[in-house]
């Protein structure tokens, strides 16, 4: 039997291979026994799902067995966002959230995300602790307690909730509406299948925004692709944008908590992009004071930015649970990650798409220019910053080999390239003398490796993406 493990954003598998009703009851005892061991137990817990096949079903499994170890349950009402599902966790002082989702993985995938009673996903030494006693439970093949549904409610152990309106009352406080209102911008929303139905797209018609809207009803099968607001995946509403001559683009993937974003030109713009372009506006908008955070394979053009502004950029490892430790630590004005991660201060210690898309539009309202042109001039201010990003499956003992040949010798030389400084935050990211980088980070969980690269000209970035193919042995 294949052991269960938490990644970055937790335990994702295949439905009815090793995703099972079986499993999915072993994971929530574990958290259960989790939960009582750090006396959390006589806290609410929010249990929260997607719009995936079976994660309805999924969720009652956990909840049968959560309320069957005496846990309230606060059980989601429909397939929620994950933004929404943590803000909940703040809300009601809960003492965290289990979340079947495998966000914008393939169809075929289901997941469970475990998060902590502080808002953001829980840390390496609360999963592990959770993956261990995973494997107690499979190999002891004793019965679980279970309280069917009806005797949860029954019992008051299941209440049943709508997270919707507090997390709309939340984005409110957080987003310029009468901006909005003011700017009147016509827009495409995907919403993907997913669970940003009736949140995003209602947002924006209620800032007055006129709104084309796309696959806004539930389709497990994500019409045949992943959730992933990326650029290959936007095809139909960049198409949809240049008939109508829109202002803007927004999508999110199937949880709500990354975004996708297009130019009025149907110019996909990247994370890497769109976080700095969003710090120079919150600071000019706003007059926060603070640190940013964001995850070492994050574009410099983000430090560029916060440097132009006198603010401090703090590094931390892939995952937004990181980010968001510095959230509750210190003065926060932003955090994010390439991945398609961003939160903001008076917010929640976790990503969050529909609040991402909504600054966007935020920042097309009240710059009154296309997104690229406020990209450019931006630019012209603190430098180019190009970056690339590639994956690449190894074998496991490739991957190993490369592992000890990056631990003990480093190179010292790129090809032209001279390597100034090495980050071993979460894998290897090579700094070099002109402030060019080269990254590789390899996966915990599956046979890939990641390369990523930044420089300032596109004939640089190249050289440094072929010396980074040649260093990995792809």
């Amino acid at each position: 039997m294949i052991p269960i493990r938490f990644g970055t954003a937790g335990w994702r598998a295949i439905i009815a291979k090793d995703f099972t009703f079986g499993n999915v009851r072993i994971v929530a005892q574990a958290i259960a026994d989790y939960l009582r061991s750090e006396k959390l137990h006589h806290r609410q817990l929010i249990v929260g799902y997607d719009s995936r096949f079976l994660s309805e079903d999924f969720a009652r499994a956990v909840t049968e067995v959560l309320t069957g170890n005496s846990i309230q349950v606060i059980l989601c009402n429909r397939d929620s966002p994950t933004p929404a599902i943590a803000l909940e966790i703040l809300k009601r002082k809960a003492a965290g959230s289990i979340n079947i989702t495998a966000s914008h993985n393939p169809p075929e995938y289901s997941g469970i995300k475990f998060s902590s009673a502080w808002g953001g996903p829980a840390l390496p030494e609360v999963t592990r602790s959770i993956e261990d006693r995973c494997a107690l439970h499979m190999s002891d093949g004793k019965n679980l307690p279970r309280l069917s549904l009806n005797d949860g409610r029954k019992k008051k152990l299941v209440v049943d909730f709508d997270p919707k309106p507090s997390y709309i009352k939340q984005i409110y406080k957080l987003i310029d509406f009468k901006a909005l209102k003011r700017a009147k911008l016509s827009c495409v929303c995907d919403l993907q299948y997913g669970t940003a139905r009736d949140y995003l797209d209602s947002l924006l018609e209620d800032a007055g925004c006129k709104v084309t809207i796309l696959h806004n009803y539930r389709d497990v099968l994500f019409g045949g692709h992943a959730p992933d607001p990326s650029q290959e995946n936007l095809t139909e509403l960049i198409s949809i944008m240049k008939k109508q001559k829109s202002d803007i683009g927004l999508s999110t993937d199937g949880d709500a908590d990354r975004f996708g974003i297009i130019d009025s030109d149907g110019t996909f713009l990247t994370p890497n992009e769109i976080l700095p372009l969003v710090l120079d506006h919150i600071v000019r908008t706003r007059n926060w004071k603070g640190v940013v955070a964001r995850s070492v394979m994050t574009s410099h053009f983000l430090d560029a930015v916060a440097k132009m502004h006198n603010i401090e950029v703090r590094e931390t490892p892939v995952g937004f649970k990181y980010i968001a430790e510095i959230m509750l630590k210190e003065n926060f004005i932003l955090g994010g990650e390439e991945s398609g991660g961003l939160t903001i201060n008076g917010h929640i210690p976790e990503k969050d798409g529909i609040l991402a898309c909504l600054l966007l539009a935020e920042v097309r309202a009240v710059s009154k220019k296309p997104l690229r042109q406020c990209l450019l001039e931006l630019q012209k201010k603190v430098g180019s910053f190009l970056t690339h990003r590639l994956n690449f499956h190894l074998m496991p003992e490739k991957m190993n080999a490369l592992k000890e040949k990056l631990s003990t010798h480093p190179p010292t030389s790129l090809g032209d390239f001279t390597v100034r400084r090495i980050v071993d935050l979460d894998g290897f990211k090579f700094i070099m003398k002109d402030q060019s980088w080269l990254g590789i980070r390899l996966s915990g969980t599956e046979p890939v490796v990641r390369l990523y690269a930044e420089s300032d000209s596109e004939k640089k970035l190249n050289r440094l993406v072929s010396h980074g193919k040649s260093l990995v042995g792809a």
